[in-house]
């Protein structure tokens, strides 16, 4: 057996390997280099160390979307997460329909983010129209916007992760607390809850991340107004990039930093949640 895995372990491996290595490797690497030189393009990159961070963390535009980013990423990582394990336990209960409302609750998740925010772009303006005003007339409509909005295309993904945690408990461990006398609480607070925590795991690192990268959706919706103040990361780096003259290497450091914020709070994450898991 493992003779015959080192014979065909280079060819069954060897694309998926050469792929990442092309498309996901070097580019990284090369990005990491650029995050340290002034360039317009590539070829013509000159060294000027930490420059470029120096001039990312003195941006106002950067903390100001990154504490914007923080805010939004905690209310909603908290709000699909609830709601997603509430309809999770709604619809692995007796009520009738539930393969017909899981299916619709996922359906927004496969709706493309640029799609998404003009869609929500279209509903909550023409809320706001009857009071005179559009959703980038005030920061907080934008904010509270992007959160609705990320909660309507996330909700269904993270449910039907969490029925399948529900759903792997053991029948027995729910009869015996029902026979002991424990209430629908207490079945929850003691058995339900620890037992889904790996599939909290995986929701969290998904609400987390998508939550911190969201970039398609905020362009779409708000694209920063007012004032920038709607603005988070990934649309800052990219209007860094793109949009200010000779500042490509600092929306590349930009990039880079966010990249370590992202890792450190991911893995920190994934870490705490998984010391606290119970086997099932």
């Amino acid at each position: 057996m493992h003779k015959s895995l080192k014979k065909y372990f280079p060819i069954f491996v060897g694309p998926t390997l050469i792929a990442f290595v092309l498309a996901f490797l070097i580019p990284f690497l090369l990005g990491l280099y650029l995050s340290f030189t002034e360039f317009k393009t590539v070829v013509d990159a000159s060294w000027v160390g930490f420059e470029n961070y120096r001039k990312a963390f003195a941006d106002p535009s950067f903390m100001s979307a990154l504490w914007f980013t923080v805010k939004f990423t905690v209310v909603s990582v908290i709000s699909v997460n609830v709601l997603a394990f509430l309809l999770a336990l709604l619809l692995t209960g007796t009520i009738k329909g539930t393969k017909l409302y899981r299916t619709v609750f996922f359906m927004p998740n496969l709706i493309g983010g640029i799609v998404l925010g003009y869609v929500w772009l279209a509903i909550i303006n023409t809320i706001l129209y009857g009071f005179g005003v559009t959703i980038t007339y005030n920061p907080d409509y934008g904010f509270w916007g992007l959160v609705v909005m990320m909660n309507w295309q996330m909700i269904g993904y993270m449910m039907v992760i969490y029925i399948s945690g529900i759903q792997n408990i053991s029948n027995d461990l729910l009869e015996a607390a029902k026979i002991d006398g424990a209430s629908k609480f207490q079945t929850l607070k003691s058995i339900i809850l620890p037992l889904v925590l790996p599939s909290a795991t995986i929701n969290l690192f998904l609400t987390l991340t998508n939550s911190f990268k969201l970039f398609d959706q905020n362009l779409a919706l708000t694209n920063g107004a007012p004032a920038e103040q709607t603005t988070m990361v990934a649309l800052n780096i990219y209007k860094t990039f793109y949009g200010r003259m000779g500042w490509e290497g600092v929306g590349q450091a930009k990039a880079v930093i966010f990249f370590i914020i992202v890792g450190i709070i991911s893995i920190t994450q994934v870490y705490l949640t998984r010391s606290r898991e119970v086997e099932n």
